[in-house]
């Protein structure tokens, strides 16, 4: 049987649309180019002086591991010299990033997390690369602010990219949810995985229940009734937390299941959640919702929510739908 790589996808779908340019597909293979790097650099983490922390702090407030300074600057890199883009915003990064004028400009506009995990990497646990494109609404001169906080739904793609015992990448233009894994022998992102659909029913459920005594009492009912029998399948859940976003999150997207990282009370910047809306959230939610399931912030569609801010954070209810609208059931009692 032959195998499909990514590009070849992405023109077959070029063809049938006949708006398309072909600079849609280009940026996907500079993204798919960087991811690569990336890739092989933490294919090498612990033989190469990659590990451990820079010394810095990011604007999350974290310390920067080596790898995540190493994948932003891959990315940044790359995507500022690919001519298709008018400006780009990291997770890594305080401000927006935009296109030095040496550089030719385009109209789509890239957010990513470099790394997502990374506070796992020195302990050999997959990590992952999150994007999210968008169209710019202005025609011409310098990207405003405002032009980068979109809702969700107005992305044009999304996916991920994940390192672990394969290099997978799974992504959506809106058409459904493919993966590809890198066949290291040819250097191509091949098709593994077409039109993932993910159960209606999960049977895992994955949060940090570490901070059981930082939740309220509407998010410990929630926990509790995956915990219980008294649920849908009279039966307690798996427990599955690997603590890397993006793992946890393909993990239930094949099997079925929830991911929860609810607001809580141990500072003041856990009060509104700590996943970010805008590199994380949004465009995770858009690949669950072409994949059948749900992503809400414990009551509204995270596609809609309307961003104030570039590192805004929301907390996060995402998988199988009937999971994700239990959640929602219980937070409405409340």
């Amino acid at each position: 049987m032959a195998q499909v790589t990514v590009t070849e996808q992405l023109l077959l779908h070029q063809k049938a649309s006949p708006m398309a340019t072909g600079r849609f597909t280009m940026l996907l293979n500079e993204l798919i180019l960087a991811a690569k790097i990336i890739s092989r650099e933490v294919n090498k983490a612990g033989l190469v002086n990659v590990l451990g922390f820079t010394g810095e702090i990011n604007i999350q407030g974290e310390k920067v591991k080596k790898l995540d300074e190493f994948a932003n600057s891959v990315l940044i890199h790359r995507m500022q010299r690919s001519g298709l883009l008018c400006a780009m915003s990291s997770e890594e990064n305080a401000d927006l990033i935009e296109i030095p004028d040496k550089f030719k400009h385009g109209d789509y506009i890239l957010i990513f997390d470099p790394l997502d995990g990374s506070s796992n990497i020195d302990v050999n646990v997959n990590v992952g690369t999150i994007f999210s494109i968008f169209r710019r609404t202005a025609e011409n001169g310098p990207v405003r602010l405002e032009e980068v906080l979109q809702k969700g739904s107005e992305q044009v793609a999304a996916g991920y990219f994940l390192y672990g015992t394969s290099t997978m990448m799974v992504y959506t233009t809106g058409d459904g949810v493919h993966g590809f894994t890198l066949d290291p022998s040819v250097g191509e992102f091949l098709l593994s995985h077409q039109n993932i659909m993910t159960p209606e029913d999960g049977k895992i459920y994955s949060i940090n229940e570490g901070y059981w005594n930082y939740w309220d009492e509407p998010t410990r009912e929630v926990v509790s009734y995956f915990k219980s029998s008294a649920n849908t399948q009279k039966k307690p859940y798996s427990s599955r937390y690997i603590g890397s976003l993006v793992s946890d999150f393909h993990r239930n997207l094949i099997y079925g299941g929830i991911f929860l990282y609810p607001k809580d009370h141990r500072d003041s910047k856990r009060t509104s959640g700590k996943l970010r809306l805008l590199c994380e959230a949004n465009p995770l939610a858009f690949v669950i919702e072409q994949a059948g399931g749900l992503a809400i912030d414990g009551q509204n569609r995270i596609l809609d929510i309307e961003p104030c801010e570039l590192h805004q954070r929301v907390p996060l209810f995402i998988g199988s739908k009937n999971d994700v609208l239990k959640v929602k059931e219980l937070y409405g009692k409340s």
